[in-house]
């Protein structure tokens, strides 16, 4: 019973990677045959350019997630660890939002062409994210930056007026 956790991480895994590989698969195939056989005399080179885009885009993000879903094993060959859990956010989740985005865009992209500017909300993300992580470090040491309100200041003045005051300290005569 030892490492029961390990051995179904280790296969919620595999089906979960199996999953994504399924929808990648169709993903494309959809894309080939619609693309290529029946919207054929439509198909420029900018469509090749797009198919090369969204199939080195998952196959990063699918490397990447197979990479972290890998279990691990001793010299002796016992499961030690079954992966990373896939249904956790951080890193993880952002590939997977970029396998998903890509098979929206392909898909829709048989449609109409602009579909292809949902593609600017993964740098988008990473800018706004990027920008989130780097404005702690920008406004870390300026006091000018942080403008407290009204309210805030008058019960800042007012905690230290208190904390200014001396104790009283209650004795008991008798």
């Amino acid at each position: 019973m030892a490492n029961q956790g390990a051995k179904k991480r280790k296969e919620e895994n595999h089906r979960h990677m199996k999953n994504l590989l399924y929808l990648i698969v169709v993903c494309n195939a959809i894309y080939v045959l619609i693309r290529l056989l029946i919207f054929h005399s439509t198909f420029t080179w900018k469509h090749w350019i797009g198919l090369v885009i969204t199939s080195m885009a998952y196959g990063l993000s699918y490397q990447q997630l197979s990479l972290m879903a890998k279990p691990t094993y001793s010299d002796e060959g016992e499961l030690l660890d079954g992966g990373f859990d896939m249904n956790t956010g951080g890193v993880c989740g952002y590939l997977h939002d970029v396998i998903y985005i890509t098979c929206f865009v392909q898909v829709m992209s048989i449609l109409s062409g602009k579909f292809w500017y949902t593609y600017l909300v993964i740098p988008a993300f990473g800018l706004y994210k990027l920008f989130d992580v780097s404005k702690g470090f920008l406004f870390q040491g300026s006091e000018s930056a942080v403008e407290e309100d009204e309210k805030s200041r008058k019960k800042r003045e007012k905690m230290e007026k208190r904390a200014s005051r001396p104790k009283l300290v209650r004795t008991r005569y008798r």
